[in-house]
């Protein structure tokens, strides 16, 4: 049985009367057509019209026609209302890719890295709020890092939330109350960069219409409490090898880290400034990359030190897998197709052209002086967004 007859036969076995199709325009906004499940059939074999110059950042009018096309290895049930969604492709009329779909962006970036033997796995912490209404800023709890009922008021929220997603056939890793009040982190599992990207646009969904259907609003704004910690999205992220290897892993690197590794990290540092206006894409954005709040704001890279851009995880002896990068600019507003494009061109420049790779800063960046910084040739992040699309 092929994938279209398998997502077919489901479709029919489940007694399905609608299929959302969706896509993302440019900032990283889902959008969707809801269709008949009678009409999936003609969709899936012609993809379905739509008009691009609706779509924020797509064609002007006068070149507006283009298509979806459903990609049959997304195919999910919502975890409400009985409907299944697809996650489309946007072409152009002649079926070739649009080239600014951001889904497409990615798909081309990752092809780039497979021809250099690589694939690129990410493992994101979406970070984000639950207030108690859209009006205010009134946080459901007061609680704190990793705390626990009563003061965790959204845990129950959030359990459900990761089972509904979990439905879905989305790998959850952990969840818990992050450390300003109100707020949340949910972690996905490690997997292929598309898979991740697709899980992170349907995460904020499913985050979204459970908290609704609760009576509260939950937001993925960067920043919304002045006097408490942002809300970040970091990525862990590694480079396998065609033969499934670890390309990070270097037994004999005091930080077990392979050239290949550090080549990456030196590209995420020698564009970090580019890569953060995509990363770090709205105004708000640079309100949460301030000093004291847990947040980069320099361009540094450490073993295991938060208050850097880069941060090299602990090694645990016989897990060579999980040797991997964090990088903890971006924040979950951001469009995921794009940042990860952006991050694995940046990581494969490094690579390619031997980027040198500045000394570990292992203190406290935000507690030097600037004369320290500027000693050690410590670059800053950019201050707001006008900044980061300036570079």
């Amino acid at each position: 049985m092929g994938d279209a007859e398998r997502v077919l036969e489901e479709i029919k076995k489940r007694g399905i009367g609608f299929v959302q199709l969706w896509f993302t325009d440019l900032l990283g906004n889902l959008k969707s057509i809801e269709i008949p499940t009678s009409e999936l059939p003609g969709a899936l074999q012609e993809g379905l019209g739509f008009d691009g110059s609706s779509i924020h950042g797509f064609a002007r009018i006068d070149e507006s026609d283009m298509l979806i096309q459903p990609d049959l290895n997304t195919f999910a049930l919502l975890p409400w209302d009985n409907v299944a969604r697809l996650i489309c492709d946007v072409l152009q009329p002649d079926g070739s890719p649009y080239g600014g779909d951001p889904r497409w962006a990615l798909k081309r970036a990752l092809a780039l890295a497979s021809k250099r033997g690589f694939s690129l796995f990410v493992g994101p912490e979406v970070e984000y709020f639950y207030f108690q209404s859209a009006e205010g800023t009134e946080p459901v709890d007061q609680g704190g890092y990793f705390d626990l009922v009563p003061p965790d008021a959204g845990s129950a929220i959030r359990r459900e939330t990761v089972l509904a997603l979990q439905e879905m056939g989305i790998s959850i890793e952990a969840a818990h109350h992050e450390v300003a009040h109100g707020q949340q982190e949910i972690d996905l599992r490690f997997r292929e960069a598309l898979t991740i990207a697709d899980n992170i646009m349907t995460t904020r969904l499913v985050v979204k219409e459970i908290a609704r259907r609760h009576g509260i609003h939950a937001t993925f704004m960067p920043k919304p409490l002045s006097d408490q910690n942002g809300s970040g999205m970091h990525l862990h992220q590694s480079l396998v090898r065609q033969d499934g290897t670890n390309a990070f892993f270097d037994k004999n690197d005091p930080l077990f880290l392979s050239p290949v590794a550090k080549g990456y990290i030196a590209g995420l540092m020698r564009h970090a400034k580019e890569v953060t206006g995509v990363c770090a894409q709205w105004v708000n954005s640079y309100k949460r990359l301030v000093p004291g709040y847990e947040a980069p704001v320099y361009i540094t890279w450490a073993h295991r030190n938060r208050s850097n851009m880069v941060r090299v995880p602990m090694y645990k002896p016989g897990n060579e897998m999980a040797t991997r990068i964090e990088f903890r600019a971006p924040d979950p507003a951001c469009n995921p197709y794009l940042a990860f494009a952006v991050l694995i061109t940046a990581g494969l420049a490094g690579i390619e052209s031997n980027y040198p790779l500045p000394d570990p800063i292992d203190g406290d960046v935000y507690s030097m002086s600037t004369r320290e910084r500027e000693d050690l040739g410590i670059e800053s992040l950019p201050g707001s967004l006008n900044e980061a699309i300036e570079v």
